[in-house]
């Protein structure tokens, strides 16, 4: 939905506030409800998928960098105005750091060229372990390329971004939404909203 989506929904429900207000929570609060909700997840699975989509900021093509497991619970994301070795090994670390995040058995990742001699550097610095196999095999990573379409759906219909720092925390925001209504906090199994909402009002000390 648009943050105007969202306006009416809040006037529909007898509050009102404008469109530029509903922005500035995101912004404002995206980025540490990312961080709480990374505190109650559920362990992964060793086995990732890998890949890079675009994200439109001020005009110009970004990478998104994302990593789900084969079941399709969320590993990480990263946003990025590069798409090379430096980035993809920031991403792999920065994935690696989630405590939700078990260390990969096999990375599937698209026939990228970024994403091999990352894997290797870390493999020699002992980052990754070095039994961990990479398959570039394309077909392997459909499921990775369907899991895409929420965030950058979602961002072309708010007709993308403005600024490198306003894309970031709205798609942390997004991200972790995402996340949740996919069942991966601990308590909160998908498609149980209440309990979903529960868990996310404790995180941030509401009332129920």
């Amino acid at each position: 939905m648009s943050y105007n989506d969202l306006r009416e929904i809040a006037a529909e429900r007898g509050l009102s506030v404008c469109r530029s207000t509903v922005y500035r929570w995101v912004q404002q609060y995206g980025p540490e409800l990312e961080r709480k909700v990374k505190s109650v997840l559920k362990k992964t699975c060793d086995s990732w998928k890998l890949d890079e989509t675009y994200i439109k900021v001020k005009g110009k093509w970004v990478y998104l960098y994302r990593a789900i497991d084969k079941r399709g619970q969320t590993l990480g994301w990263m946003l990025s105005p590069h798409r090379n070795k430096p980035s993809a090994k920031r991403f792999f670390k920065k994935t690696l750091r989630n405590k939700h995040v078990v260390d990969p058995r096999v990375i599937n990742v698209d026939k990228s060229p970024t994403f091999p001699p990352a894997l290797e550097e870390l493999q020699r610095e002992n980052v990754i372990p070095k039994s961990t196999k990479l398959r570039p095999i394309k077909y392997l990573n459909n499921a990775m390329e369907n899991d895409h379409k929420f965030t950058k759906g979602t961002s072309r219909y708010r007709q993308w971004y403005q600024s490198f720092d306003a894309a970031r925390n709205a798609i942390s925001a997004m991200e972790t939404m995402r996340i949740v209504q996919k069942g991966q906090m601990r308590f909160g199994p998908k498609g149980d909203i209440c309990a979903q909402n529960n868990i996310i009002n404790k995180l941030f000390h509401l009332a129920a």
